[in-house]
């Protein structure tokens, strides 16, 4: 055969590849066994033979792409260096259909499946090396309803394993299951997810990245490449290798046993990547990984054995820290009949046939208990949860400390347990603020009536929860406004905030030892005047007042304020000092329109006219007044407002 038509071949070959790329592939596996030894040309050789599985959606997958996964291209490579060993096309000994594992005939509505292991094997006759070798497979694509990683259908998978070095020899892990192909939602999960091992090499189990392979350009690459080992799948959030889907309880896998449990609560297809450790004198020697698929979906069930969980320990019904007896809760549904025990070992009398029944248990201690539900019928279910027993169990505390803002209180830990320690403390001091400290010391900003609560736990899981209310004193001792009189005046003060007042210093004041002494003034000066004020709970602080006394009466005016809302100077308002009272106040601006007018000497302009925002630019004023003689007069002026 001439180059130009050996290139149109290899060329046509990948174009069918490309085309067979339909999704259609569920997971796959590699396995392998040592058969024995030879030797050739003064060379050691290692002799195993290699197992691949490869897992076909024959139910929306493309025929034409099952097909064209026989033969299998498979790649040996040196484990360090990724230099290529050997490359090889594989035929496949074996095809059968996988039962779905689902076998509660019971559900309705199970949705169809269809899942084809495809098997191919192969003898190699490996040197021993200081390196080992991996043996790997690549195809596209998955099958396209995956939800848990970005398009399936464009990505294709690698399937690999690893022959350690030296001349030890080895059998890889095999496991002992395929999973269900269908799941219910909202049901329990419990998969046994084992492998053996021939060499009795220690095992342990996780969750891992799914690798992608080929391409939608290049279904079935040939020459077969060494696995890119970072080059996962995407997953899609909230997804991940070691969330592959969810579930409360969550999916977890037991990492000495192997044991998928978990709950599902999410409808759907999704991956699943679990490994195999094989670990040697302390030392991981191989891992075998396999990818798998797992349908979730509705199952209409006529009977359902359920208990709920009130605690968050595993399966766990409750952990019951008060005493000794515990009433069950039963939510099954289509029951007629029902069985309970209660998990006493060596106890015949601790069943009951009550739809909700109350038993005591004898002693402390965690029991299994088990709910049959039409026990010994065509159609029955049964479940089962963890029941501990630990009493007894009381949160509760204790506050002492002067009840004024800023003051501390004491809180301590008064909780008691029969089963110690209590090693948990959380505290909510209902203002915003936390702490988990066992007797924690808290200030209280402000006054107010406060609702603490206290979570402790003991090590045993026993939670109780103590309330208390803490009430601290609105206290804020006031000793006025600052004011501004006429000398020959008298000025009457009113502090506020407790029980007990004294003022400092004396000077012009009546007493000293009122809230409200009257202060009077012959001359003009400043004085500044300091109150201590006690409350009836106790709390003490100070506040200080400054009055300034003039020769004359006057209105002090400002020439400009600024209305935006800062809070700063935002009224227009003058001040008044010995001054008895305002005919009006008016302002007006620069067409004779009066914007404002009042006659309290408290209020104040804010910069608007007919709810509107007044223009910049300066307006006039005018004020009416009576004065301390009783005698009547006017002031005007001019004001700018700026913005």
């Amino acid at each position: 055969m001439n180059n130009r038509a050996l290139t149109i071949l290899v060329v046509l070959v990948l174009l069918s590849f490309s085309a067979a790329r339909a999704s259609h592939i569920v997971g796959g596996e590699f396995t392998y066994i040592h058969v024995g030894d030879s030797s050739s040309g003064g060379l050691n050789f290692k002799i195993y033979t290699v197992s691949l599985s490869i897992y076909e959606d024959c139910l929306t997958g493309s025929p034409d792409a099952i097909a064209q996964d026989n033969p299998a291209f498979i790649g040996v490579f040196d484990a360090i260096t990724g230099a290529i060993i050997d490359t090889d096309t594989v035929n496949f000994i074996a095809a059968i259909q996988l039962p779905t594992d689902f076998q509660n005939s019971c559900a309705k509505n199970v949705q169809a499946t269809c899942l084809i292991k495809k098997t191919f094997v192969k003898t190699y006759a490996l040197r021993a090396n200081s390196n080992g070798y991996v043996i790997s497979y690549e195809r596209c694509c998955r099958n396209a309803s995956v939800m848990n990683i970005i398009n399936p259908d464009q990505n294709g998978s690698t399937f690999y394993c690893i022959i350690p070095p030296g001349n030890e020899s080895n059998n890889s892990a095999v496991f002992t299951h395929f999973p269900p192909q269908i799941i219910c939602l909202n049901t329990p999960l419990i998969y046994d997810n084992s492998a053996t091992d021939a060499d009795g090499d220690s095992l342990s189990y996780g969750f891992c990245s799914a690798l992608n392979g080929a391409t939608g350009a290049i279904a079935k690459p040939w020459p077969p490449t060494y696995p890119i080992w970072g080059d996962s799948v995407t997953y899609i959030a909230p997804f991940s290798p070691q969330v592959p889907f969810t579930g409360f309880p969550p999916i977890t896998i037991n990492p000495a046993t192997g044991r998928i449990t978990g709950t599902p609560n999410t409808q759907g297809r999704f991956l699943v990547t679990v490994f195999c450790d094989e670990w040697r004198h302390g030392i991981r020697i191989n891992r075998i990984h396999r990818e798998f698929q797992f349908v979730v979906q509705p199952c209409t069930r006529s009977v359902i054995a359920s208990v709920p969980q009130f605690s968050t320990d595993y399966n766990t019904y409750i952990i019951n820290c008060k005493n000794y007896t515990v009433n069950f809760v039963n939510n099954s549904i289509g029951g007629f009949a029902y069985k309970w025990d209660f998990g006493v070992p060596g106890a015949t009398g601790d069943t009951s046939n009550e739809f909700e029944p109350t038993f005591t248990y004898p002693d402390t201690g965690t029991y299994t208990m088990k709910l049959w539900v039409n026990p010994g019928t065509t159609c029955s279910d049964s479940t089962m949860r963890l029941v501990k027993v630990y009493p007894t169990f009381t949160a509760a505390f204790s506050d002492s400390g002067d009840q004024c803002p800023g003051s501390a209180i004491y809180f301590q830990d008064l909780s008691t347990a029969t089963i110690k320690p209590i090693n948990s403390w959380l505290w909510n001091f209902g203002d915003g603020t936390t702490s988990i400290a066992q007797n924690p010391a808290h200030n209280y900003s402000s006054g107010g009536t406060y609702n603490v609560i206290l979570v402790s736990e003991n090590v045993k899981h026993c939670i109780d929860t103590a309330f208390n209310q803490v009430v601290i004193e609105s206290f804020k001792p006031f000793a006025g406004n600052d004011t501004i009189i006429v000398k020959g005046s008298s000025i009457l003060f009113d502090a506020i905030g407790g029980v007990k007042y004294t003022w400092s210093p004396s000077t012009h004041l009546s007493d000293t030892g009122i809230y409200n002494p009257l202060g009077y003034y012959a001359d003009t000066g400043h004085y500044t005047y300091t109150v201590h004020v006690i409350s009836s709970y106790g709390c003490s602080g100070d506040d200080s007042i400054k009055v300034t006394v003039v020769g004359n009466a006057e209105f002090v005016v400002p020439t400009a304020f600024t209305p935006n809302g800062d809070g700063r100077n935002d009224y227009f308002r003058p001040l008044a000092v010995g001054y008895s009272s305002l005919n009006y106040f008016r302002v007006f601006n620069r067409w004779g329109q009066r914007v404002y007018s009042s006659n309290s000497l408290d209020a104040g302009w804010d910069g608007t006219f007919n709810n509107a925002r007044a223009d910049i630019g300066t307006y006039y004023w005018e004020i009416s007044f009576v004065d301390r003689y009783g005698t009547n007069g006017t002031l005007k002026g001019d004001v700018t407002l700026i913005r």
